[in-house]
């Protein structure tokens, strides 16, 4: 729908006083700029009698004074697709009390503070319920009860006119744009089924599947692209975000005008998820942030929300902000808008505990050490879907970056992407067990190998593709076996090996097929020089492993492999929950020390309002000693004792999260 500058003059002539208000306020930043924010979504729905009765300014006032954020996500259209403000354009839920938007623009425009709303794009059940010919439509010929179709009208007749209301109304910053890759599956409608000019095959095995999936993928892009292209058009600082857009869920090299990345974690081991997460976003080039749920579901959401402590927010905090992205939390309100000033007082506690750390996280660059590739091509081509979550697909990439962590070594995702411009500057590659990386990955770790750099390559397959270059030679199929690796307590690595014979190789460590590890051992990894360089063979399923066991024995295998072929910028010595961040900040060299003990990992125990500190942790320096050293916030000095080969530090005690700041 073409926006006119008559439509344009409209909209501007129907601001409320709070908008205009917000026109002279302070200045906000913009979302590049953000550190830290809010989020609150409601998905209003038919059923809703009380939609903004206790949003008042005062509430919402004491709310930003106490925690004084960069930005505040609202909710304004959730999955189910009612309006949460009295619109125009609908439709609006049946229950608005007061117009929540207006108040929450006022407040945060008084304070400086952007505004955002939560609008839910391709997911509007509300939408395809009047409009079925919106709807997207199943292999069996149905229209979704959910998903509006990309190939539709529904774009450009109802999503694009609220966007513009809204933004016009309110005089907002932007939206987070819900329900869109992850909700989005392949369309049988008929404009999709004509513009593929082809029979679509209606399962995975069948002729042109894949072909079909890229299609879909093809037209959410366009879909994508129009909406923003639209919404900047009329509204040029209006700033959009579509969730999980160029993470792992959508790993493609960042090309549609979106001004900024997002995504919502959630579940048990959010940490670990976070990790991979905020890894893969800080590889984009593009502003990032990363939300955690204040909660979680518990008992299989039989109980419902079960609320975070600080300590728990602050640990996952951590993880993101020392990868130089933003951070938001997500809190539920009451149907009415009311907070609990319990929940106000841990968004100020988390808030205060981000601010202490931001001079050291904002706007850092890594120090690249080791390299994780993550494989676009494998989850296209395996995933049998058109975009994430990707489920145990990706615990190979996942796994693999937990137990690297558990060394206390830094850790970079490495999209395929992006590998044959970042590898050179990685000491260490690994690339996790991915069914199907492609031949390009592939040859492009071979000629990192090459010109020096230690490529250890994991997974049954991939020891298939690259044995007979190594100087190997497989034997069989890759195959589904027990494997018991003899590392402190026996390590269960069973799953998918291949038997290899080392031919040129050295054989560097084994497996065994039962609880005997004197007899019958084949090669667990192998390695061979390969040009300058070093490349590792692992002809199983590591990552994959460790995702599910985080088992010490898997951990101190692969530790064995890589120690004596990595020389860390520093080495940490410390607990195996102390994770270690490498970055730089103008002259400065930057090792963040995070104490991930007692994170939350299963649903029994969903919370945590301890985590004991550990220690000693030591550092230690090659070369010259640190003009230069102190430990951040709080700016206590470091003192060095000369030992071989550098300088070592010691830090009696971590508590939370530490930041080492080094001047050489």
């Amino acid at each position: 729908m073409p926006f006119t500058n008559l439509t344009r003059r409209r909209f501007a002539a129907a601001l409320p006083a709070a908008a205009l208000a917000a026109q002279t306020a302070p200045r906000r930043l913009r979302r590049a700029e953000c550190y830290f924010g809010l989020h609150f979504d409601l998905h209003p729905n038919e059923k809703d009698t009380e939609l903004g009765r206790d949003v008042t300014p005062e509430a919402v006032g004491r709310l930003l004074d106490r925690v004084r954020p960069d930005f505040v996500q609202y909710d304004s259209k959730g999955h189910p697709g009612w309006l949460g403000w009295p619109s125009e354009v609908g439709p609006s839920a049946p229950g608005i009390v007061r117009d929540s938007l207006a108040v929450w623009r006022a407040e945060t425009a008084r304070r400086g503070i952007a505004l955002f709303i939560h609008f839910s794009g391709v997911w509007d059940s509300e939408a395809v319920r009047r409009h079925p010919e919106w709807a997207r439509v199943s292999p069996e010929g149905k229209p979704d009860a959910r998903q509006a179709s990309t190939f539709g009208p529904y774009v450009d007749r109802l999503m694009i006119p609220q966007l513009r209301e809204a933004a016009s109304k309110y005089q907002l910053d932007g939206a987070w744009v819900d329900g869109e890759c992850w909700a989005t599956h392949p369309d049988y409608c008929d404009a999709a089924l004509r513009a593929f000019g082809k029979p679509a095959p209606r399962k995975a095995g069948e002729p042109g599947w894949l072909e079909w999936l890229e299609f879909n993928r093809r037209q959410f892009r366009l879909y994508v692209r129009h909406y923003v292209e639209e919404l900047h058009k009329s509204h040029p600082d209006f700033q959009i975000a579509s969730n999980w857009l160029y993470s792992t869920m959508v790993p493609e090299e960042p090309e549609l005008p979106v001004d900024f990345l997002s995504g919502d974690y959630l579940g048990n081991a959010s940490i670990s998820t976070a990790r991979l997460e905020a890894r893969y976003l800080g590889q984009t080039g593009r502003p990032w942030d990363l939300m955690a749920w204040g909660f979680q579901q518990a008992g299989s959401n039989r109980i419902g929300h079960v609320f975070k402590p600080a300590p728990q927010l602050m640990q996952e905090a951590g993880i993101v902000l020392a990868q130089s992205g933003g951070f938001q939390v997500y809190y539920h309100p009451s149907r009415s808008g009311h907070f609990e000033d319990a929940h106000i007082g841990i968004m100020a506690e988390l808030a205060a505990h981000c601010r202490r750390l931001q001079p050291w996280s904002q706007r850092t660059q890594t120090v690249p050490q080791i390299g994780v590739v993550f494989s676009r091509e494998s989850l296209y081509r395996t995933g049998n879907r058109l975009f994430g979550g990707w489920g145990r697909l990706s615990d190979p990439a996942r796994g693999w970056i937990d137990l690297l962590l558990a060394c206390q070594w830094s850790v970079d995702v490495l999209p395929d992407w992006k590998l044959g411009r970042a590898a050179a500057r990685y000491p260490v590659i690994v690339l996790p067990d991915w069914d199907e990386p492609g031949d390009g990955c592939l040859e492009t770790l071979l000629e990192y190998a090459r010109n020096g750099g230690v490529l250890l390559a994991g997974g049954a397959r991939n020891a298939q593709k690259l044995a007979s270059r190594l100087g190997c030679r497989s034997t069989g199929e890759p195959a589904h076996a027990q494997a018991w690796l003899r590392h402190g307590a026996v390590g269960n690595a069973a799953g998918l090996w291949l038997d290899v014979e080392p031919g040129q190789a050295r054989v560097l460590d084994q497996r065994y097929p039962e609880l005997n590890t004197t007899r019958n051992g084949k090669p667990a990894a192998l390695g061979s020089e390969f040009g300058k360089g070093q490349v590792i063979l692992v002809p199983g399923p590591i990552g994959d492993v460790y995702a599910a066991t985080h088992a010490a024995a898997i951990r101190d295998f692969a530790r064995a492999l890589i120690k004596p072929r990595f020389r860390p910028a520093v080495q940490v010595d410390a607990p195996p929950a102390v994770e270690v961040v490498l970055r730089r900040k103008g002259g400065a060299l930057l090792v963040h020390l995070i104490n991930t003990t007692a994170m939350q990992v299963a649903g029994d125990y969903a919370t945590v309002d301890f985590i004991p500190p550990v220690g000693p942790v030591r550092l230690t320096v090659p070369g010259s000693r640190p003009r230069s050293a102190r430990l951040e916030p709080g700016a206590a000095p470091l003192s060095w004792r000369a030992v071989p080969g550098g300088w070592q530090a010691e830090i009696p005690q971590l508590q939370l999260h530490a930041v080492a700041v080094m001047v050489r």
